[in-house]
């Protein structure tokens, strides 16, 4: 688009599109700016691989809500869009919760393949890293290969990968990078025990310590 369009979703106080009624002034759903933007939308929704998954995820949210557990929603999603081989990206820190959760899929008569997050084993020279840019300086220390994971994954032919623990950008890249529809199980936080949104509920203690990153 040629234009700028606003998106102020997070600060709403209405929420009208989950009404289908009564939307503010600011609202991007009926504002003719954005209309563009929807009709893109609705065009990739109905690739046939898209409206797949998206029917597929509504369903789970139903039959699911507030009742079963992310690995659970995991689990049913791929069941009901079929997929038989899934992959597993994972970081080398989290490897014991890989072990865990290969097992639990395998359990659930899944074919699962896996990745590490130091495959290749290129060193982090290989990103232009000096030495004390390391975290752990004087050796050699393997840097993350995300791209890798995903191609190693599309080599053994995963219809669905599930990321366990991939750094911040380290995601990002496998995920642009994934050939198969991909979603995330466990979100790395070392600080919070892998449970990033503490820090937004613990707000009178890390208000300041955000701030300290600016």
């Amino acid at each position: 688009m040629s234009t700028t369009v606003s998106a102020p979703c997070a600060g709403c106080q209405v929420y009208a599109c989950s009404r289908g009624a009564g939307f503010p002034e600011n609202c991007p759903t009926p504002d003719a700016a954005t209309a563009e933007v929807l009709a893109e939308a609705r065009r990739e929704l109905e690739r046939p691989e898209n409206m797949k998954l998206a029917a597929a995820a509504a369903r789970i949210e139903a039959r699911g809500y507030c009742r079963w557990t992310r690995l659970e929603e995991t689990i049913e999603f791929a069941r009901l869009c079929g997929f038989h081989h899934l992959g597993i990206a994972f970081c080398s820190g989290l490897k014991a919760e890989a072990k865990l959760l290969l097992q639990t899929l395998e359990e659930s008569g899944f074919q699962v393949s896996t990745a590490i997050c130091k495959f290749g084993s290129m060193p982090k020279e290989t990103l232009g890293l000096a030495d004390a840019e390391k975290v752990r300086p004087g050796g050699f220390e393997a840097m993350c290969n995300p791209i890798g994971q995903a191609a190693l994954l599309a080599a053994a032919g995963t219809e669905f990968n599930v990321v366990v623990g991939l750094c911040v950008g380290h995601d990002s890249l496998f995920l642009g990078h994934s050939k198969a529809p991909a979603t995330v199980l466990v979100a790395k936080d070392r600080v919070l025990a892998h449970n990033p949104i503490g820090a937004l509920y613990c707000q009178s203690y890390y208000r300041s310590k955000l701030r300290s990153h600016r």
